[in-house]
């Protein structure tokens, strides 16, 4: 497996949902979108076309219950999937629950606020992602 000195996906410290030997998947520290998450690749890869079809494949999947676990639990109006790795080149997928009272809603989550979402609301959310980590863990036990 080829690893990078330096690049903080290589080195991974945030604590795992899922983690295999080809992937991990975690729940970003987000206080403003709880139930984001993100699959990562371990191989220092930079594209999705960088790795053989089996690979992409499986990468595919994981992106797909992931999403699956998000719409579950946190009952988004939309979810956002994106696969940027312009600050970062090293291949992994945000999965962002996605909410007309969100900060940034239309806009991307990386784009200038537009509002400020209700601390309560935010609240409610956040209290949803112990289950939705038990989601994720459930998809990603049954094959």
């Amino acid at each position: 497996m080829t690893r990078v000195a330096g690049c903080e996906l290589c080195e991974l410290s945030a604590p795992t949902v899922v983690d295999n030997d080809k992937f991990a998947v975690i729940l970003v520290d987000d206080a403003n979108y709880p139930g984001f998450a993100r699959v990562i690749w371990k191989d220092h890869v930079r594209e999705v076309s960088d790795l053989v079809d089996a690979d992409r494949l499986l990468l595919n999947d994981a992106v797909y219950k992931l999403e699956l676990a998000v719409r579950e639990v946190m009952q988004p109006l939309k979810v956002n999937v994106a696969s940027l790795g312009n600050v970062v080149p090293h291949l992994h997928w945000h999965v962002i629950p996605r909410y007309a009272d969100d900060a940034h809603f239309p806009a991307p989550v990386w784009a200038q606020a537009q509002r400020t979402t209700d601390e309560v609301v935010l609240v409610a959310r956040r209290a949803l992602v112990p289950q939705l980590a038990e989601a994720i863990a459930r998809r990603f036990a049954s094959r």
